[in-house]
């Protein structure tokens, strides 16, 4: 505990831990994997026995985790060493051991502002009822997008905000509102069984850490109809993708009942990629979708043809809608992401270099080739 305390305090950027067997104890620094040799246990490779007893240490004796790490091979939890620094924990078992890769959470919660997240995020915490989903893969911020938008309610509103976690990442303190904090296994069974008390627990919101199955998504869609706002995270890339998973979830002949209910209920989606920034770091990237009648019947029918969640929200700039496209073109041309992680990282990378040749030409520069990203002296935009 002590040794994580001094590794954090010597690395400034430091985002993860990753503890495996055969390696030194490594740190990410600004996305970069490094091993760690500045005292006595870290610098050496870690032997099989000490990332067990690193993993016994974290879970505690704790009857939940033992199980999922023995039916389901890892389990997630959540940590603060000695000198307060919090991390989000998943010791896993592999072919050589245990291992553990830890995830450091800042020491509070950032806001919209300070995180530069789309301004529409504060019209989401506006929000009275219905469902906000925050969709994206693994490690691409979600949770902290969430925790922003949570303070931002907590900030503002005097209503009880019940969150339910897995496990709790960021500590949110009593402001106007009242918040209850609630952890997977520790205070509730799953997260439909938490949804379900919530509801007798007099909330406004209701925060749901993961929507991963049927039953917690009737639920969660139980809790928005009867006036609740539900915040929610999916694994999912984009909006289509989103609504294409919840829908999966249900029998074929409950498939036009349960599009009615969404197109009622969904209130935003906010899908996010997280990109390297020029000099260092990370920066998120956006595609937001907010209800419309357009959105509605996208949702009550699916796509068809040119009738796609792609062009409605190419369309929907007045009413605030992003996609990632446009996102990823102004982070471009605010010169927080480069050309080849903008292109790269673009849903549509030929619509993406489109815009940045447009950006140089008018600025007098040579454009690139989208197929090799190399400068192309023979190129001139438009043709």
């Amino acid at each position: 505990d002590t040794h994580i305390s001094e590794v954090v305090a010597d690395h400034k950027n430091l985002s993860d831990l990753l503890l495996v067997p055969g390696k030194p104890v490594q740190a990410a620094v600004d996305n970069v994997l490094t091993d760690v040799d500045d005292s006595v246990l870290f610098g050496r490779p870690l032997a099989p026995d000490t990332t067990g007893a690193i993993s016994e240490m974290l879970l505690g004796g704790d009857a939940r985790l033992t199980r999922d790490l023995t039916e389901r091979g890892y389990c997630d939890l959540s940590y603060e060493s000695v000198g307060g620094n919090r991390f989000r924990v998943n010791v896993y078992r592999g072919k050589t051991g245990s291992s553990v890769a830890m995830r450091r959470l800042p020491s509070r919660v950032w806001t919209i502002d300070e995180l530069g997240l789309p301004r529409i995020f504060n019209e989401m915490a506006r929000e009275h009822y219905g469902l906000i989903l925050v969709t994206g893969g693994t490690g691409t911020g979600k949770t902290t997008s969430l925790a922003a938008l949570v303070d931002a309610i907590n900030s503002t509103q005097p209503v009880h905000i019940i969150t339910l976690e897995d496990p709790i990442e960021y500590l949110h303190p009593h402001k106007l509102a009242t918040i209850s904090q609630r952890e997977l296994g520790a205070h509730f069974g799953s997260f439909a069984e938490g949804l379900r008390a919530a509801l007798r627990q007099t909330p406004r919101v209701i925060l749901v850490g993961e929507i991963r199955d049927r039953e917690t998504i009737e639920v969660a869609m139980q809790a928005a109809e009867t006036g609740h706002l539900v915040l929610g995270t999916l694994h999912t890339a984009d909006a289509g993708g989103t609504i294409s998973r919840i829908v999966g979830q249900f029998e074929p002949n409950e498939e036009h009942a349960l599009r009615m209910r969404l197109a009622e209920n969904i209130k935003f989606i906010a899908s996010q990629r997280l990109l390297p920034k020029v000099g260092g770091g990370r920066v998120a990237a956006f595609e937001i979708l907010r209800t419309s009648l357009r959105i509605r019947e996208l949702i009550l029918k699916g796509e068809n043809g040119d009738k796609t969640f792609q062009n409605a929200l190419s369309d929907g700039a007045v009413y605030g809608m992003v996609t990632f496209n446009n996102h990823i073109a102004k982070l471009y041309s605010e010169g927080i992401v480069d050309e080849k992680t903008a292109v790269l990282t673009a849903s549509d990378r030929y619509m993406v270099q489109r815009a940045i040749d447009r950006q140089k030409t008018s600025k007098g520069q040579l454009v690139t080739s989208i197929n090799n990203l190399e400068l192309d002296n023979g190129y001139e935009a438009g043709i």
